[in-house]
């Protein structure tokens, strides 16, 4: 076994030296020509023109910095808020014919509603009120007429997301 491996090795001492390659080789110098100045030149205006387009699509070009942009305030129209009455006009919109009344109460059941209308028929015929649109601490203690959306409830019998709300008596 020994003859077989040290013939083997026997070929590794005749390693001769080649000419040597080298493994890094330099890059090229760039050089700076008119065409590739103008390509990146055209790149950048094609870039800061499209920032500039969006910015002015965007709205905020020079009407931001001049102030010449209209703000709306005060209610959009078809909504109505006074002391009588609070939400949308249309009563059309509210797909549901029930529009109950009661004497609007603060609190609702176990996190069901913010308030409740009670209707003098006992506890359990509340009707459970929240509001999307309309502040109903305004019309607490006062006899009302509610229109809206019957809502999923877990505790409520009914639960309701007021539209409208007016003052009956």
């Amino acid at each position: 076994m020994e003859s077989q491996n040290s013939g083997q090795y026997s070929g590794q001492g005749n390693v001769s030296l080649q000419s040597q390659t080298r493994i890094m080789k330099k890059f090229p110098k760039l050089s700076l020509d008119k065409k590739m100045v103008s390509l990146v030149l055209a790149s950048f205006l094609v870039v800061l023109a499209g920032v500039g387009s969006g910015w002015f699509l965007s709205g905020r070009g020079l009407s931001a910095k001049l102030g010449t942009k209209k703000v709306e305030t005060g209610t959009p129209k078809g909504v109505v808020t006074n002391e009588n009455e609070a939400g949308i006009t249309d009563e059309s919109v509210f797909t549901e014919k029930q529009s109950p009344e009661g004497i609007l109460v603060e609190g609702g059941i176990k996190g069901e509603g913010t308030h409740h209308l009670d209707r003098g028929l006992g506890e359990d015929k509340y009707v459970y009120l929240t509001s999307t649109v309309i502040d109903l601490q305004s019309f607490v203690g006062k006899k009302v007429k509610v229109w809206g959306e019957t809502l999923s409830a877990l505790q409520a019998g009914w639960l309701m997301d007021v539209g409208k709300i007016k003052v009956i008596e």
